[in-house]
């Protein structure tokens, strides 16, 4: 037995063999899911983190103070954490095309709103908007989940999650339309695309039953239910985990292009192009993780990913420093200054980590909590948002407070230390049991 399966909480599911058995081939209905799904997921997401990559135009037009932008930044964040839960009940009630099709629809109005608001609330209350609208990110979570193909879920999930390239896609289009056309039409840009995805999903995706399908409970006992059954502490075990990872990596996302262009001098243009590997190497590493954890029981993994991306974490947090050290020789000077391929070889290593992580995650939700898929997996992205949404303050703060640009990874250091207590005192509390 290697350490890291000493590790593993007993009191998780025991380790499945993978399935023999031949499966059918892969359906029209799973080959639609597997396709559109992580496409609107790419779109909402891009729209999601629209401000951060607009972020210098729009302090320069508002005249923003850092803390005040980050606000706007966290605002998407906090209305999306908030409407995950209930997005995901409500697919699991109403059908995930039916919900994805509505938060994109919803989304429009407010990204025509971007491009024409003058005033700080307005930005504010558009983000909101978007933020409700990212509700289609638990609504097709669900989807995924209930009409991907059953012996590859764990690929069709990572597929899903990679669409958080999205945030790429952003870091690579708006600023060629902004210096282009000028930043007010780079949000309606994403027009045509999410009513064009929204038109696909309504053409060729279904879902699998209709509402009368569904068993007869009034709402308020169907809430009241699910209360009760978040009382549970095996529901959140998997959770806090993934909740971190994902909320993290928004976080970061969100914040990598304003902090490579302060802290190396570059354009805005040459910082999204720099900041594109992170997302694109998380996306890869989420189809990676869910496509092996549909062969492995992949439960000690988040334990090397957790300790990797803690050390990557480490060395992220120092800031630049000049030491003096007195030797027998006379003095010996020594100097410290992440080059910018160093600090983007640290976070594409941790990004692939933290993808990793996501993708294995997400397919033992799907395994251990099967009949609370919905409520699990909508918990994590809840989970998520909350803890993206307090990042581009805290990191905002913690530069202020500190003087240090750092202090954000310190931070995420701590959150993470912190996370990984929590999966220690579970596996004690499962061996006491």
């Amino acid at each position: 037995m290697t350490p890291a399966d000493s590790l593993v909480s007993p009191s998780g599911p025991p380790e499945e063999a993978p399935l023999a058995e031949p499966t059918p081939p892969l359906g029209y209905r799973a080959l639609v899911v597997v396709v559109l799904s992580p496409l609107a997921f790419a779109l909402v997401f891009a729209c999601w983190t629209l401000f951060a990559v607009l972020g210098l135009e729009l302090r320069r037009e508002l005249a923003l103070s850092p803390l005040a932008f980050a606000i706007l930044l966290a605002m998407p964040l906090l209305a999306g954490g908030l409407a995950s839960l209930p997005a995901a009940l409500l697919a699991r009630r109403l059908g995930g095309r039916r919900v994805m099709l509505g938060c994109l629809l919803w989304i429009c109005p407010f990204l025509w709103w971007i491009g024409h608001a003058d005033h700080y609330p307005e930005y504010l209350l558009a983000g909101l908007g978007l933020g409700v609208g990212a509700g289609a990110l638990a609504a097709g979570l669900v989807h995924v989940a209930t009409l991907g193909p059953a012996r590859h879920v764990g690929l069709a999930l990572g597929l899903y999650g990679a669409g958080m390239v999205g945030a790429g896609l952003g870091y690579l289009l708006l600023p060629l339309v902004s210096q282009a056309y000028g930043w007010r039409l780079a949000p309606l840009l994403y027009l045509l695309p999410v009513a064009l995805v929204a038109g696909l999903l309504w053409l060729f995706a279904d879902d699998a039953g209709t509402p009368a399908e569904a068993p007869r409970r009034r709402p308020s006992g169907r809430l009241a239910a699910g209360l009760r059954r978040l009382r549970d502490w095996t529901l959140w075990r998997l959770a806090i985990t993934y909740g971190f990872f994902f909320g993290a990596f928004v976080g970061l996302a969100l914040w990598l292009p304003g902090e490579l262009t302060a802290r190396y001098g570059l354009a805005q243009q040459a910082a999204a192009l720099w900041g594109l590997p992170f997302p694109l190497v998380v996306g890869i590493g989420q189809v990676v993780g869910g496509a092996l954890a549909d062969r492995h029981d992949f439960r000690s993994l988040r334990w090397w990913v957790s300790a990797f991306v803690l050390a990557c974490l480490f060395l992220l947090s120092y800031p630049p420093f000049t030491m003096q050290i007195h030797g027998v020789h006379g003095a010996l000077a020594l100097h410290y200054d992440a080059p910018l391929w160093g600090f983007e070889l640290l976070m594409g290593l941790m990004g692939l980590a933290m993808g990793l992580g996501l993708g294995s995650l997400m397919r033992l939700i799907h395994r251990d909590h099967g009949e609370d898929m919905v409520l699990v997996g909508g918990l994590a992205l809840t989970l998520g948002g909350l803890f993206a949404a307090l990042l581009p303050p805290v990191f905002v703060l913690g530069s202020l407070w500190t003087g240090l640009d750092t202090a954000g990874f310190m931070f995420l250091y701590a959150a993470l230390v912190l996370c990984m207590l929590v999966m220690l005192a579970d596996h004690v509390r499962g061996a006491r049991r």
